[in-house]
């Protein structure tokens, strides 16, 4: 029991590492006074730079996949284990001890966990999306349609994942998924009003 409780810890520690914070401190610039003042990678993408802002998105992607993919290959315990550390690193990520437990939306942090626990889902989702970005330009309408999606998905026994036969996978995936996109409340605000920002991955078109 010491050893689950350990690594829940260390999961939740290693999820709240404020990597956005760290990219834009590193250009000089304070995410959280900037944009949307979120520490998530999109903000980093948006008030530092495109390569930049996929740095952090990278690193928040990582911080979720390794403790999982590790948990799940190498730490015997029970089968809920594995979602278990992973909404450990999500819950770090949105509510980060490091500052004050504000922290970022959790979509990439969330999306590496999945790509360990359910990689087929995951891929669909990411098509998801990628034609809702591509369609909008807005990264918050993708992001909770692809949270929508493995919301409803992960209860339906795919290939690498059992349904309701692993309650504890389906619960925890639904909760994470519906409480990102309960972190985007005021993107979808910004949204229903017209007023969201978007984003051109190759330069906005010339008016």
């Amino acid at each position: 029991m010491l050893k689950i409780a350990l690594v829940l810890v260390a999961a939740y520690l290693i999820g709240g590492i404020p990597f956005g914070f760290i990219v834009g401190k590193c250009r000089g610039v304070d995410v959280r006074t900037v944009g949307s003042k979120n520490i998530g990678a999109t903000n980093v993408f948006r008030t530092v730079g495109k390569s930049w802002g996929l740095v952090a998105f990278f690193c928040d992607f990582l911080k979720g996949f390794l403790p999982v993919l590790a948990v799940r290959t190498w730490i015997a315990g029970p089968q809920w284990l594995p979602v278990a550390t992973g909404a450990m690193c999500v819950a770090g990520h949105m509510l980060t001890p490091y500052m004050k437990f504000k922290g970022g939306k959790g979509v990439a942090t969330a999306f590496g966990m999945l790509v360990a626990l359910v990689p087929l889902l995951v891929a669909i989702a990411f098509a998801v999306f990628s034609v809702f970005f591509a369609c909008s330009h807005y990264i918050s309408l993708g992001s909770c349609a692809a949270a929508a999606f493995l919301a409803v998905s992960v209860w339906v026994p795919w290939q690498g994942c059992a349904g309701w036969r692993n309650l504890p996978q389906a619960a925890v995936v639904t909760a994470i998924a519906l409480f990102v996109i309960w972190k985007h409340r005021s993107n979808i605000s910004r949204l229903v009003k017209g007023c969201e920002n978007k984003i051109y991955l190759f330069g906005a078109p010339k008016k």
